[in-house]
């Protein structure tokens, strides 16, 4: 599924990853902690396909990403690979719907298609009485879960999440790591996911610690 062989990258001089080699199956839940700055969303960044590195290698499904043009990138990106950060990042104009659409559209998906889905995806996650609701009706809990279907709109490979769970209560953080293990056993869905709650890495399948940019066992 993902295959990272001798990952660097640098910023203005400043090794940040040193040398990462990685390899995360498919229905993986893996797992990324460390301190602040070890390079965690780095590396994240660069296996989503938002970053390049500046020597090594990134496969997904097979694929040498790090090979494609920008715009062959972009495409294979919003096919293949969802994205949850710590800030749900919904549009507030939108309404749940809207916002889960969204993905589909840029997909060249049909409207009918698109709703359809994104429907499908309310349901799973027991949301069906805020398709209408615009993000400023949500609850934090509510909206990250909408960040979370929406990420699945497309049916991708992998989805990264980045902190997801780091602007919730104890409550709601709870509740969306179960969410990713329902998701797994309904979809059979790949995480990989950067975090501090170590209560949720340890439950996770795997956990990978980065320090002074290298994994360490």
């Amino acid at each position: 599924m993902i295959t990272a062989s001798n990952i660097h990258k640098s910023f203005d001089g400043l090794e940040v990853l040193k040398g990462i080699d990685l390899h995360i199956d498919k229905g993986e839940i893996v797992a990324i902690v460390g301190a602040s700055g070890a390079g965690k969303t780095t590396l994240l960044q660069i296996l989503g396909t938002l970053d390049r590195p500046s020597s090594g290698e990134v496969i997904l499904n097979g694929e040498p990403v790090h090979r494609l043009s920008e715009k062959k990138l972009s495409a294979f990106r919003n096919k293949h690979i969802g994205f949850v950060f710590q800030f749900h990042h919904l549009l507030p104009e939108f309404t749940a719907l809207e916002n889960l659409c969204i993905p589909a559209f840029i997909g060249g998906t049909n409207r009918k298609q698109a709703e359809t889905r994104a429907n499908q995806l309310l349901e799973f996650l027991h949301l069906t009485d805020r398709v209408t609701h615009k993000p400023a009706e949500l609850s934090g809990g509510e909206q990250q879960r909408i960040a979370v279907a929406r990420a699945l709109m497309n049916h991708p490979d992998i989805v990264l999440a980045d902190e997801p769970s780091g602007n919730l209560d104890s409550v709601n953080a709870r509740e969306l790591h179960k969410l990713f293990f329902d998701l797994r056993k309904e979809f059979n869905q790949t995480f990989v996911i950067v975090t501090h709650n170590m209560e949720f890495a340890g439950m996770s399948d795997r956990k990978l610690t980065i320090a002074d940019g290298k994994i360490i066992l």
